[in-house]
């Protein structure tokens, strides 16, 4: 393949806000991660990874989604978090087959009473700048509820992409699976928050990981090892972006604050990132 990947992880609200953040200030550093030959999307990467695959900016979306959600009364933005971490505990049981445990987490996304949030979730696929594939190639990441199989979806799948993307963030617990093709989907980041893998056979590869502070940091090595011998850069948030969300990803109250963390990260983040994307 060669070339150049961009890998955004999942991350929720947050994650999508300061991937756009940090995109735009390495931009504004010298490294466009929007010219990735290669984009592939876990969760809120997914949503980040559509909109650079058509050319478009963030930043304006997210202001318009940011009126919207701060809109809110309290109580419409509050998201329930105790099945989530039920969910998590799970994923990270190692005593468990990776896959089983997808399953496992699978059979609570479809019993959780997730019905209130589909219209939130509807909301992502509306919000795409087009209901077509791009001519960029881009994967977007999301597992099986049934039997814990991965899915990558791309323009050859079959899957219409507001669904793929759809799916990808269907957070277990949080939101319902997504049906396509009769099967019932829920978030790629049930099986990897970045699911750099699938970047092999680029020769530059770019990782955002926005809960690089909350998930184990094995699967991501074990990666990033098998990118080999590609040029790697991993970039998660810093302290200060780490304060701000904490373990409320999700809160729609986060969409300009996270962005702002994410572009005042893009200068620290930036040598690592020249280095890597520039050559």
């Amino acid at each position: 393949m060669g070339g150049r990947a961009l890998v955004l992880g999942g991350g929720g609200v947050a994650g999508i806000a300061w991937e756009a953040g940090l995109i735009a200030g390495l931009r504004d550093a010298g490294a466009d991660l929007t010219g990735a030959d290669l984009l592939v999307g876990t969760s809120a990467g997914s949503v980040v990874a559509a909109f650079i695959a058509h050319g478009v900016d963030m930043a304006a979306a997210i202001e318009e989604v940011a009126a919207r959600d701060e809109a809110l009364p309290p109580a419409a933005a509050d998201v329930d978090m105790t099945d989530l971490l039920n969910a998590f505990a799970v994923l990270f049981d190692e005593s468990l087959d990776p896959r089983e445990a997808r399953r496992r987490v699978g059979a609570m996304a479809l019993a959780a009473p997730t019905g209130a949030m589909a219209g939130r979730l509807a909301e992502i696929g509306a919000a795409l700048p087009s209901a077509e594939w791009p001519e960029r190639p881009l994967r977007v990441t999301a597992v099986d509820t049934a039997d814990g199989e991965f899915v990558v979806w791309d323009r050859d799948s079959g899957a219409p992409l507001a669904q793929a993307v759809m799916s990808s963030c269907a957070v277990p617990c949080v939101f319902p699976p997504v049906e396509i093709g009769g099967r019932a989907y829920m978030d790629g980041g049930a099986r990897s928050a970045t699911n750099a893998d699938l970047a092999d056979g680029a020769e530059r590869v770019v990782i955002l990981e926005p809960l690089a502070y909350l998930t184990p940091r094995p699967v991501l090595e074990r990666e990033v090892r098998g990118l080999a011998p590609a040029e790697v850069a991993v970039v998660g948030p810093d302290q200060a972006a780490i304060d701000l969300f904490g373990f409320d990803l999700l809160s729609p109250r986060l969409w300009r604050a996270a962005f702002d963390a994410g572009r005042a990260q893009a200068g620290a983040a930036a040598p690592e990132v020249l280095k890597v994307w520039n050559g």
